[in-house]
């Protein structure tokens, strides 16, 4: 049985969406604080998150940097475009404005979950010619190997799990920091450049777009 975190302050809310989630047969924690959502996590590791932003103590926003490797849906009454855009890029899956339809969010949780457990299931990224083993770390060019630094790797790796996503530097640096320690805010821009080097001379065009004042995506087409 898959369990969903509802972080929720409003109890009205919380009760409809826990006896929902109940009767599609998913189990359910509850934390009704910024603070009191870290403490449940720290305790207990759900298949997914539903998340508001206006929380008592610590707010939504504060708190979604510290849910690494937990799909999160952010559940809030804030319709700005902008704020819609940094959650997304700051980690969010989904973004859901109140007041919602049970039916499409229960939805929108099975399609996400369905997509995490195919992503586990499926080592090999593709997009485009380009090609990541995530098991073998091997990486290909129209099936030519391309030698890239863990660095390297790590940055590619993240733009082909998110191909139609605009990544911003912070996020980058952020998810992958536990692995690739000598990427830094000033290393970055050349790693990418490197990067971007090693896999224009081997497909002889550019795969990596730079999106002005959010960061980097891949190349369409």
């Amino acid at each position: 049985m898959k369990t969903i975190a509802i972080i929720e302050d409003d109890q009205h809310i919380g009760n409809v969406l826990e006896r929902n989630l109940v009767r599609a047969g998913f189990a359910v924690l509850r934390a009704y604080s910024g603070t009191e959502a870290l403490y449940l996590l720290s305790q207990n590791t759900p298949d997914l998150i539903l998340l508001d932003l206006m929380l008592p103590g610590l707010p939504g926003e504060e708190i979604l940097p510290k849910m690494k490797g937990i799909p999160v849906i952010v559940v809030s009454a804030k319709v700005g475009i902008d704020d819609k855009v940094n959650l997304l890029l700051g980690g969010a899956i989904d973004y859901v404005t109140k007041p919602f339809n049970m039916k499409e969010l229960l939805a929108r949780i099975t399609v996400h979950l369905r997509k995490d457990r195919g992503q586990e299931l499926a080592p090999v990224l593709k997009v485009d010619d380009l090609k990541m083993d995530t098991a073998s770390h091997e990486v290909t060019v129209n099936n030519t190997s391309v030698r890239l630094t863990k660095t390297e790797y790590a940055i590619l790796k993240l733009l082909m799990q998110n191909p139609n996503q605009a990544i911003s530097k912070s996020v980058i640096l952020e998810k992958i920091c536990e692995d690739t320690p000598d990427c830094t805010d000033g290393s970055l821009k050349q790693h990418i450049s490197n990067l971007r080097k090693k896999l224009r001379d081997v497909g002889e065009k550019e795969y990596i777009d730079s999106v002005w004042g959010i960061g980097f995506k891949l190349k369409e087409g």
